[in-house]
């Protein structure tokens, strides 16, 4: 592999590390403020984001590639509204999404074809991510600033799914 792809792979594992600490101690905010539906989605966000880190640890170890695991800074622990945190999220995952293209452009140009198709299944993963923060930022905006609003989105979110987000096709 690449040394220049190589570094940046284990560069974008503070993004999934640091996706996966910050929606963990988002969790914690949303447990604080009674919105257990919120709390539990970003509880397994915060797993997904796991997941991901893993799947580029797993490519580097199978490629016979160090591993640099980063150091992960303190979350953010306070927010003004539950409307905030989305927008955050959708920033991170918006950033995330960025440093996958250009991982992937990276592998494409070093002709790195088994880079290229591990990162295709994480282009895939931020569009569904993406669409499904998008979509719970606009029921928040339908939501309004009213306590009823957030409570019957956090509801929804009890029930398992983003409403308005596009399912996932079956694997």
């Amino acid at each position: 592999m690449d040394k220049q792809l190589h570094d940046s792979l284990n560069e974008h594992l503070l993004l999934e590390f640091g996706a996966a600490h910050e929606y963990l101690g988002l969790a914690v905010w949303f447990d604080l403020h009674d919105l257990p539906g919120f709390a539990t989605w970003m509880r397994n966000q915060s797993a997904e984001e796991l997941g991901h880190a893993n799947r580029i640890i797993d490519h580097l170890v199978e490629r016979d590639l160090d591993v640099k695991l980063p150091a992960i800074p303190e979350p953010t622990m306070s927010w003004p509204s539950a409307r905030a945190v989305v927008e955050e999220v959708l920033a991170k995952e918006q950033a995330n999404t960025a440093s996958i293209h250009r991982l992937h452009q990276m592998a494409q140009e070093n002709s790195d074809r088994a880079a290229s198709i591990m990162l295709d299944w994480f282009i895939t993963e931020q569009v569904e991510e993406e669409n499904m923060v998008r979509a719970l930022l606009g029921r928040l905006r339908l939501a309004g600033d009213t306590s009823l609003g957030l409570l019957l989105v956090d509801q929804e979110l009890a029930k398992g799914s983003v409403p308005g987000a596009m399912e996932a096709p079956a694997e």
